[in-house]
C-alpha cells in the first residue's frame, strides 16, 4: 500500500502560479506506482489533470492544462509535483493525487489504485 498527502494549494490571483507536491509513503516502493493528478470542482465530476510514467518517462495532460501545467517526480524523494502557471478561475477546485500499481490507462480515474485527500485551489478573477 501507499499513502499520499497534498500539500501547497491556496488562493492566487488568476494568471499566477502554484505548485502542488504530493508526499507518498508506505511499504511498497514509490516507483512501482504511475502517478496522476485529479481534481473536483463544486458540482462537477472529478476530472483527470496529468499523469505520469512510474520512471517519468512519459507524461500526459488534459487539454485544458496543456502548455500551462508541469507534472513531475522524484523517486528517490518519493514526491510527486504539479507546476501549475498562468492560473484561470476555471482551475479551481479540489486537486487530488493518486496512484495506479497497474501501469493502466492514465487518464481514468478508476485506473487509480490510491488517493490523497486533496488540496484546495481557489483561483480568483
Amino acid at each position: 500500500q501507499v499513502q499520499l498527502v497534498e500539500s501547497g494549494g491556496g488562493l492566487v490571483q488568476a494568471g499566477g502560479s502554484l505548485r502542488l507536491s504530493c508526499a507518498a509513503s508506505g511499504r511498497t516502493s514509490f516507483s512501482n506506482y504511475d502517478m496522476g493528478w485529479f481534481r473536483q470542482a463544486p458540482g462537477k465530476e472529478r476530472e483527470f489533470v496529468a499523469a505520469i510514467s512510474w520512471n517519468g518517462g512519459n507524461t500526459v495532460y488534459s487539454d485544458s492544462v496543456k502548455g500551462r501545467f508541469t507534472i513531475s517526480r522524484d523517486n528517490a524523494k518519493k514526491m510527486v509535483y504539479l507546476q501549475m502557471n498562468s492560473l484561470k478561475p476555471e482551475d479551481t477546485a479540489v486537486y487530488y493525487c493518486a496512484a495506479d500499481r497497474e501501469h493502466s490507462d492514465l487518464y481514468y480515474s478508476d485506473s487509480y489504485d490510491y488517493w490523497g485527500q486533496g488540496t484546495q485551489v481557489t483561483v480568483s478573477s
